[in-house]
């Protein structure tokens, strides 16, 4: 809610900001005043233009910067970083399959035996033949 109202305010800062920054006259503004185009001086008195508008746009940037700053310091809060351990917590474990049978000792083991098929042993391995000795060469 609070991150909502800073934000609009902002905006419009921003906007007032940019529109003074337009009506505000450059350096070289002053010899074009000469050649009567310097209404502003009607206004605001001869000097005032230039003292109001500096004025305000410098309100302005000082919102406009205090309203940057308050809207990062609440996004970072926002999102803030989840540690490691705190991310396991949120990882659900899956829960234990009931049609899954489990390995059970002989002790425990049904009477009429198991629905799971037995693994069959390991095939031996071939053995290789004994080497002759020399004295045994000739001999089958």
């Amino acid at each position: 809610m609070l991150h909502n109202i800073i934000l609009v305010i902002h905006v419009l800062i921003s906007v007032a900001l940019i529109g003074l920054i337009l009506i505000q006259q450059g350096k070289g503004a002053e010899a074009g005043a000469a050649f009567g185009s310097g209404a502003s001086g009607t206004v605001f008195g001869a000097r005032g233009a230039a003292s109001f508008l500096t004025r305000t746009t410098a309100i302005l940037a000082t919102l406009f910067f205090i309203t940057s700053l308050s809207l990062a310091y609440l996004a970072s809060m926002e999102s803030r970083p989840v540690s490691a351990a705190e991310k396991l917590e949120q990882i659900e474990t899956p829960a234990p399959v009931s049609d899954v049978p489990s390995v059970e000792t002989p002790a425990t083991a049904p009477a009429g035996g198991s629905d799971v098929p037995a693994v069959p042993a390991a095939p031996k391995a071939p053995t290789a033949p004994a080497k002759k000795s020399p004295e045994n060469a000739g001999k089958p």
